[in-house]
Parts: structure tokens; C-alpha cells; sequence
């Protein structure tokens, strides 16, 4: 079994390199949900079209704590004075890890495949420059849009385990920009969570890799 998981991390950090999606399914007392994941920098049209047919969950990018500080995104949570702005309930986390959404100013409505890729292409390339901050994001983006933001914990994998660090674990260690995207992989006939069991089938179908967290985890964390 610890041979099978070093395969499927070697396997997924191949893939990353290569702008390939990685499959990563978090744990099943926790969201029990399996995501389609890319290096941010990597997302075409047709990536993003296999997140929203292949996937169907919400399509989002993830940032390091630190690139989030440059970028100045808020926790949206903490900005929000609404009554339903309260997250007590929360079954499988003390708080959400949404930021703002946004579009890139060269996109048009920003919801096709197009706009959508153009925008975290670009999300991606900028995270991994210094020396891009507020000013110039602001200059490149506008919120609200149709690209959801998510803020990782600053431990990454030591604050938090959801599919937000797992995947940045991921990019750190296959040495590509502190982005990802991704989106939540659904089941067409019962529009819950799509099983693992057909998680893994769908991976082995398009020859992509499946990783468990745990296994991330255990070699990342």
C-alpha cells in the first residue's frame, strides 16, 4: 500500500510539472470529495471545459497565505456584516476559504471557457512574481466575477487539510507556482459527491493520476 501511494505522488507530481490535472480525493470524514486539480498557470479552454462537464463543481483558484497578503484578499467571511454570515454550522470546517471573485479586464462577460481560462492563467502566472501586488492586480482584475478565490491556511497542510492546501502541497512540491486551480467532481445521476470508487475509474479511464490525501499528507505535511 506505502508503494502504491509513493507511486500515485510521483505520478501526480509528474503530472504537475507538466500542467497535467491530478485527481485528489481529501478524506472521507471530511468532504469525501474527490477534485480535478491544475497548476493555475497551466488552465486552457479545454481545461476549463473538462472541469465544468467533467467536474461540474464550483471552478475556483487557490492561493498561498502569502501570495493572498501581496494580492490583498480577504477571508470573505471576515468582510461580510450580513446575518447569514455565520458559519456555526459548518459540519466539516471551523470557516470557508473563499476570498472574492473575479474576472481578468480583458475578458468579455468573463463565464466562458475562454474568459474563465484567460483569467486564472493569469492568476497563476502573477502568483509566482514578487513583485505583482495590489496596484497591479487591481489594474488586471476586477471583482465581482465569475472565478472564485480561495485563501489556503499559513501552515498549509500543518493548519489545514482540505483540497485547498493538498492541492498547493502539491504545486510546492512539483515545483510550479503557488496556485491551483480546480473544481469539485460530481456524480451526474445523483448530484451528490461523485463515489471514489468512480473517481479512480474516471482517472484510470483519461490515464490520470488519483491521489489520497492522506497520502499527501503523510509525505508533504
Amino acid at each position: 500500500m506505502q508503494g502504491e501511494s509513493t507511486g500515485a505522488l510521483e505520478s501526480a507530481l509528474t503530472a504537475f510539472r507538466a500542467g497535467d490535472p491530478v485527481l485528489v480525493h481529501d478524506a472521507d470524514d471530511r468532504e469525501g470529495e474527490t477534485d480535478l486539480l491544475y497548476p493555475a498557470s497551466a488552465v486552457t479552454p479545454d481545461a476549463v471545459a473538462r472541469m465544468r462537464n467533467d467536474g461540474g463543481g464550483l471552478i475556483f483558484v487557490a492561493f498561498t497565505d502569502a501570495v493572498a497578503d501581496r494580492f490583498d484578499l480577504p477571508f470573505l467571511h471576515e468582510t461580510l456584516d450580513h446575518p447569514a454570515n455565520d458559519h456555526s454550522d459548518l459540519g466539516y470546517d471551523a470557516h470557508p476559504s473563499f476570498s472574492l471573485t473575479v474576472n481578468h479586464r480583458d475578458g468579455f462577460t468573463g463565464v466562458t471557457d475562454d474568459d474563465r481560462a484567460l483569467t486564472i492563467r493569469r492568476l497563476g502566472e502573477v502568483s509566482a512574481d514578487d513583485s505583482y501586488g495590489v496596484d497591479a492586480f487591481a489594474e488586471e482584475f476586477r471583482t465581482p466575477g465569475h472565478v472564485h478565490l480561495l485563501r489556503a491556511a499559513p501552515g498549509l497542510l500543518t493548519d489545514r487539510r482540505g483540497h485547498t492546501e493538498l492541492g498547493l502541497a502539491l504545486a510546492h512540491e512539483a515545483g510550479v507556482g503557488p496556485a491551483v486551480a480546480g473544481c469539485e467532481m460530481l456524480d451526474d445521476d445523483t448530484g451528490g459527491a461523485l463515489s471514489t470508487a468512480d473517481a479512480r475509474a474516471y482517472a484510470r479511464q483519461h490515464d490520470l493520476p488519483f491521489v489520497e490525501g492522506a497520502a499527501l499528507i503523510r509525505a508533504l505535511a
